[in-house]
């Protein structure tokens, strides 16, 4: 399928506007993502509609905890990602094309496909994840418009690499997002994701101002972005330009793909940025991949009830009324069904 966002160059070079990197794409050959190619001058999306995932989860899995607790989302993906992280969860989808001589594997869904089965599973919303959905947005944009017209929600979850020309597409077809606020210096980003943290600062701040509702995550990897000053600057960032009122997730990293030489983060680590976190104004940030840990649960900002239990992904109790908390009456961020 042809892809959009881009233009012509001499030469039958195109430059694509999607992401950030804006790559100028030679003919017959792929952007930094290796999934849209050049063909004669004329850019061609390689996943349209090729699913490698389709999985229901719960929301909380996203992370996603102040939008629909408790509810399932269908959750699909391609394979392919504009960044080139060295700790990469899922690369062997994510990272698929660039690994192995520019495969595309996945099967053939169609948009209505994919919303007949969100609502065949009970599912509230659709959630663009496990690999970055911005190589697939297409798709996204068809899907996420036709899932409005039924009553179904759009989750991305996402590197916040897309252009704002991007975002203004797409971006009213979205209720909520969590995007990866990988760290705050401009060295990691560049040496270990092969990006920029500018770009990903903007995003954010656009998905905010756009009504789109926002939570971050951020993977603490030992000495590399997990200096407290650093996490203290981070988290100020997200209290002074998103608000207070979003959600962060500190999550814990285990080795993985071609960061195998640092530990899995210590419990310590993760309990210290909580708090400098909420020093820093922060209503409400967990702590991820530590199952049973208190920072998992969401407390009110004013009294401290614990209003919604969870255990991992699973939500044990959640005792918010009409987004408020019933012990003080406080007005509890998100947005909560009915």
């Amino acid at each position: 399928m042809e892809a959009i966002l881009y233009d012509s160059l001499k030469d039958k070079k195109v430059i694509c506007n999607l992401c950030n990197h804006r790559c100028i794409i030679k003919n017959s050959e792929r952007g930094i993502c290796n999934v849209r190619e050049n063909r004669d001058g004329i850019l061609i999306s390689l996943v349209y509609g090729r699913l490698i995932a389709q999985h229901v989860d719960p929301i909380e899995k996203k992370p996603i905890f102040h939008f629909m607790p408790g509810s399932l989302s269908f959750s699909i993906a391609t394979v392919g990602c504009n960044f080139k992280c060295l700790f990469c969860q899922n690369a062997d989808i994510a990272q698929m094309p660039s690994d192995r001589d520019g495969m595309i594997a996945g099967e053939y869904c169609s948009p209505a496909s994919v919303v007949e089965r969100a609502k065949k599973t009970g599912c509230k919303s659709i959630s663009y994840t496990y690999t970055e959905p911005t190589v697939n947005f297409e798709f996204i944009l068809e899907t996420a418009r036709l899932a409005h017209t039924e009553g179904i929600s759009n989750i991305l979850v996402t590197n916040g690499y897309m252009t704002a020309q991007a975002l203004k597409i797409i971006g009213q077809y979205i209720d909520a997002a969590n995007i990866d606020l990988k760290a705050f210096n401009t060295k990691f980003y560049k040496r270990y994701c092969g990006a920029n943290l500018e770009h990903v600062k903007n995003t954010l701040k656009l998905m905010k101002s756009a009504g789109i509702f926002v939570e971050v995550t951020t993977l603490l990897i030992p000495g590399l972005n997990d200096d407290m000053d650093e996490i203290s600057n981070l988290a100020s960032f997200i209290a002074e330009s998103l608000g207070t009122e979003t959600p962060w997730h500190v999550s814990r990293f285990h080795p993985t793909y071609r960061l195998t030489d640092r530990p899995s983060t210590p419990l310590t680590t993760l309990v210290k940025a909580r708090k400098t976190g909420m020093a820093a104004g922060l209503r409400y940030v967990y702590t991820g991949n530590v199952p049973g840990e208190n920072g998992e649960n969401t407390f009110c900002y004013n009294c401290g009830k614990v209003l919604i239990e969870r255990w991992g992904f699973n939500m044990k109790k959640n005792l918010i009324e009409k987004g408020l908390c019933p012990a003080c009456g406080a007005k509890i961020d998100g947005v909560w069904a009915e």
